[in-house]
């Protein structure tokens, strides 16, 4: 006797559900395992500011970046148009 494509259908899913099921269950175990013996939290250093570019450098920069973006975009430097530049 074979069996209908419904049934092979339902066993598939079933295995699959009892598996991820089964990893849920043994990652939640191995969590409480490992989590009593987890290190404290470190203190985060003091972010460092980077020295502000100087105004000299600042055509260069554009250049560099005008070069990127028409690389990018696969165009001629020529179309590219820097109207302003921010630092973030």
């Amino acid at each position: 006797m074979e069996p209908s494509s419904l049934f092979v259908c339902l066993m598939g899913m079933g295995t699959v559900f009892f598996g991820l099921i089964c990893l849920i269950v043994l990652t939640m175990i191995m969590g409480k395992i490992v989590g009593g013996h987890a290190a404290p939290a470190a203190i985060p250093a003091p972010a460092v500011t980077a020295p502000a570019a100087p105004e000299g450098n600042r055509q260069e920069i554009a250049a560099a970046v005008a070069a990127a973006v028409a690389e990018e975009l696969g165009t001629d430097i020529t179309g590219i148009r820097i109207l302003s530049m921010k630092k973030l």
